[in-house]
């Protein structure tokens, strides 16, 4: 890790953004005999000083835990999603609901939570699969090299080329009974392939480090490699390509559910936004109908992209190098305009 922060700082200072001390993050090792107090302590610092240079991921962490609290709370304390016992099209605020009512007299602050529910589950879960696949094809396959490199790298390939939101409309449409897991499988194995990718060349890279070296020399196993020397390096690209999948799978749900491949009997923010296309609610005038679901989509996309940004600003010397020299020229705007006014 040391070595990683110091070519860090140096690839800055290359790029003509030499970070100063305080600008990068302390990252120094906590000792072992510190006990796991002190690396707690040690995390939360690192973790507060990341959080007092990145304004975007504050933002994004803060709008992404007040949607997870709302699907998670909410459901509680309304109807279910499904009952239809109300009157069709209330207005927000009529006869108690707060976001009024479908065509079908469906609750839509409760469709909207429950709903916001599965749209989490499937993007987390296609989230997790993209993540594991990418990590087999990718970072295996780089390490190990060879026969096995390239035979993954073809396959990464191949499935890198076929188009993705063709491919998913052409499986989901043959497929009857289409539930949040089988949609979020179809959806988690059509699209690891960008990241496999990404994660192989720093596979690559990193197999011919002095200390990974130094492990097949102690004659360590492969396995024991990959998971102690390779894979603790790539945890921020982990991260990062987690949350380009989960973006991706919940955009790609929307999508599949507004041309009426979602998940049947499951209600999603992708299948409201169907419900609302089928029942001509943009014509009639219920804006309540599509779009909040279409807001709750925008903003979490939204969220999940600025922590994304923020980890590869973190990972990424020149990103971060630059995001500062951004931050000085705006500062060195505003104090030349201030002086002109006096």
């Amino acid at each position: 890790m040391a070595d990683d922060i110091r070519e860090q700082q140096l690839a800055a200072q290359a790029s003509g953004g030499a970070l100063s001390p305080v600008e990068v993050l302390d990252d120094t090792p906590v000792a072992v005999t510190d006990g796991p107090a002190a690396v707690r302590r040690g995390a939360l610092r690192r973790f507060g000083q990341l959080l007092r240079r990145s304004p975007k991921l504050v933002v994004g962490l803060g709008v992404i835990v007040a949607i997870v609290l709302f699907v998670v709370i909410v459901p509680f304390f309304t109807e279910s999603p499904t009952a239809l016992d109300n009157a069709s099209l209330l207005r927000p605020g009529e006869d108690g609901h707060l976001l009024g009512t479908t065509q079908l007299g469906a609750d839509v602050l409760s469709q909207l939570a429950h709903g916001g529910r599965g749209s989490l589950l499937i993007g987390l879960t296609a989230g997790v699969i993209t993540l594991v696949l990418s990590v087999i094809f990718g970072v295996i396959g780089g390490y190990l090299g060879g026969w096995v490199d390239e035979t993954m790298f073809l396959i990464s390939s191949v499935m890198l080329v076929i188009p993705g939101l063709p491919l998913m409309i052409v499986v989901s449409s043959y497929i009857p009974g289409r539930t949040i897991w089988l949609l979020a499988v179809i959806l988690g194995v059509t699209s690891w392939a960008g990241s496999a990718l990404v994660l192989r060349s720093q596979a690559r890279s990193l197999r011919t480090r002095d200390y990974v070296s130094a492990a097949k020399v102690a004659g360590e196993k492969p396995t024991r490699i990959i998971l102690v020397e390779i894979m603790p390096n790539l945890l921020p690209l982990f991260a990062g390509q987690f949350l380009f999948a989960v973006v991706a799978a919940i955009l790609g749900e929307a999508g599949l559910s507004y041309l009426g491949l979602g998940p049947t009997g499951s209600v999603t923010w992708g299948t409201m936004l169907n419900d609302a296309q089928s029942g001509a609610a943009l014509t009639r005038g219920a804006w309540w109908w599509f779009i909040p679901p279409g807001l709750l989509i925008a903003f979490l996309g939204g969220a999940l992209s600025l922590v994304n940004f923020s980890i590869d600003e973190t990972i990424n010397p020149k990103l971060r190098a630059g995001s500062i020299a951004a931050k000085n020229t705006r500062d060195a705007k505003k104090r030349a305009k201030k002086k002109g006014d006096q």
